[in-house]
């Protein structure tokens, strides 16, 4: 079957949400994840840098991955994949909207989110300079690591964390809107296959990173006394919104 590699690639991200990343994360000051939640992101991340070497198993697996997709779809162009990045990560805000609470408040959420995005968009771009790897499509010598997989499953993970405990449905959901941008960077020839599985370390491990380190970037900015604040979703005059609220 000439699908099998993109179905292997599904199963290969899926583990994203799984036994790996079931460390408990309470707040944001005690968050302190176990070691092997970082295994298989950066197994990911050595699958795409072993990829770059000249004419091994993960190079030929990326040529015959392309070469594939492109028989039995070569006119293939969507562009979903520009939109559904941020999907996961919209859906924090429109879960705390619809009044269903993830870990943290929104402040304390957004500034997460932020330092993941900081992390993985500096990670990215600095490998995609000095990676110098061409696209499969010719456009460009900025294909290693995919860009928009990293963001979407740095979105993905923000989702899990924030939602595992209480609805770990909501995360597998991420996962899969993070999964299919990956699927879909391929079918429009934009990346090759290790792009996309490195893209989705980077993604993973930037927001564990950013859990991991938020908190005492916090203490150091504000100080004890600076945490009683937060960020709720308000209505008021057939109008949403957010109200801010703190003592300094």
């Amino acid at each position: 079957m000439k699908l099998i590699r993109p179905c292997a690639l599904c199963a290969l991200l899926y583990l994203g949400f799984s036994a790996p990343l079931q460390a408990q994360v309470r707040d944001t000051v005690d968050h302190k994840p176990k070691i092997n939640s970082f295994i298989l992101p950066a197994a990911f991340i050595g699958y795409g840098l072993l990829s770059l070497g000249e004419k091994n198993l993960f190079s030929e697996l990326d040529r015959t991955t392309k070469e594939e997709l492109q028989e039995d779809h070569p006119l293939f162009a969507a562009h979903a994949d520009d939109y559904l990045q941020f999907a996961p990560a919209a859906a924090v805000y429109g879960l705390h909207i619809a009044g269903i609470r993830g870990k943290h408040d929104l402040a304390d959420a957004t500034g997460i989110y932020l330092l993941s995005e900081a992390i993985m968009g500096g990670t990215v771009h600095g490998l995609k300079s000095w990676t110098h790897r061409l696209r499969p499509n010719g456009s460009a010598f900025n294909s290693f690591p995919s860009g928009h997989t990293a963001n979407a499953f740095a979105s993905a993970e923000f989702l899990n964390q924030e939602y595992k405990d209480s609805h770990p449905w909501i995360g597998v959901a991420g996962y899969t809107v993070a999964t299919a941008t990956g699927v879909l960077r391929m079918y429009n020839n934009k990346h090759w296959l290790s792009d996309v599985v490195a893209g989705a370390g980077f993604g993973i491990l930037s927001t564990k990173i950013s859990y991991l380190i938020y908190p005492k970037l916090k203490r150091l900015v504000l100080g004890k006394s600076g945490s009683n604040y937060n960020l709720v979703p308000a209505y008021q005059q057939n109008r949403f919104g957010l109200m801010f609220s703190g003592r300094f």
